[in-house]
């Protein structure tokens, strides 16, 4: 048997740690899920584990990329399966940790994502967005695909281009052909192990608010400022994400200090809203309150799982 294990949950709820204590315990290493820990220099807004909070414990997909490279769910897919395929190869266990909705189903079901089309669509919609705009170009996405518009942030160039591409490859909405295969959970192999951590509302805004209060305080703003000093466009994907857009606000003068941290933890709840949203519609998932039971017996209840599973019980 070759266990996976998934980590899932909302920001901030403890996923990371739960991951790490449980690679100590089985000899497992880490495959991130998350989207923008894939990046270097990106590391207090993206609560990347640092180097101590690893423990030891190998990291993959953490680290990849330079900030102004793109990284697709598509890509994501591709070298996750490779990196479970290899840990596993080695008789180690793969822990899959995040909380980016669509990565993870890449991973456990048979999504299969358009190929990049043809490159002079690409660069029509680009050309586009340099000549009018980024408020123009998601418009346009808007007359095809309102769905996709409506999930897609005005300054997410790539992604409202890959939608725009999608439509004219394909004469359907990215949306229609996503909500289709996202409603559908086909049954996991008995080798998964599937886990979501949550806590009451509450308890998971509270922490989030105080994660945004740390970030300020280990120096997001810093670490914002150095990428731009180094010439990272604003307008790049990776700096588009939640918490780097609100210190490029309070860079520009468009907001005070105090308005950038209420807007980053309103953004950051509004945003765990939105993964709970989307987990809960799975029922394949285990879900664990951590109000009601303890790391320790989260970790005893998946490691006695594996010693009946590897048992054949």
């Amino acid at each position: 048997m070759n266990p996976l294990i998934v980590i899932i949950g909302p920001t901030a709820v403890g996923k990371s740690a739960l991951g790490i204590e449980l690679a100590l315990r089985l000899h497992g290493e880490i495959i991130s899920g998350d989207s923008v820990q894939v990046y270097r220099k990106l590391d207090i807004g993206s609560a990347k584990p640092s180097k101590a909070e690893q423990k030891g414990v190998p990291h993959h997909l953490i680290d990849l990329l330079d900030p102004a490279e793109p990284f697709t769910v598509a890509g994501f897919q591709s070298q996750a399966r490779e990196w479970i395929e290899n840990i596993q190869a080695k008789g180690k266990i793969p822990i899959i940790v995040g909380g980016t909705g669509l990565y993870i189903r890449s991973i456990l079901d048979e999504f299969e994502f358009p190929e990049e089309g043809s490159d002079p669509i690409k660069q029509k919609w680009l050309a586009y967005a340099n000549q009018h705009g980024n408020k123009e170009l998601h418009l346009r996405l808007a007359e095809c695909d309102r769905a996709s518009a409506e999930k897609l942030h005005v300054n997410d160039t790539a992604r409202i281009v890959r939608a725009l591409e999608i439509f004219e490859l394909t004469g359907k909405p990215l949306s229609e052909q996503r909500s289709y295969m996202e409603k559908m959970y086909a049954e996991l192999d008995e080798s998964v192990i599937y886990l979501g951590l949550t806590a009451p509302r509450d308890v998971i805004y509270e922490r989030i608010n105080d994660r945004c209060r740390k970030m300020v305080d280990c120096g997001i703003i810093e670490e914002t400022l150095r990428l731009l000093q180094e010439g990272y466009s604003p307008r790049l994907k990776s700096l588009q994400t939640i918490g780097y857009r609100h210190v490029v606000y309070f860079l520009r003068g468009l907001v005070t200090q105090k308005e950038m941290l209420r807007l980053l933890q309103r953004d950051t709840r509004h945003f765990a809203k939105r993964q709970l949203t989307w987990f809960k519609r799975d029922p394949r998932i285990k879900w664990y309150d951590l109000t009601e039971c303890s790391s320790q017996q989260i970790l005893d209840e998946i490691c006695d799982s594996l010693d009946l599973r590897s048992d054949g019980n």
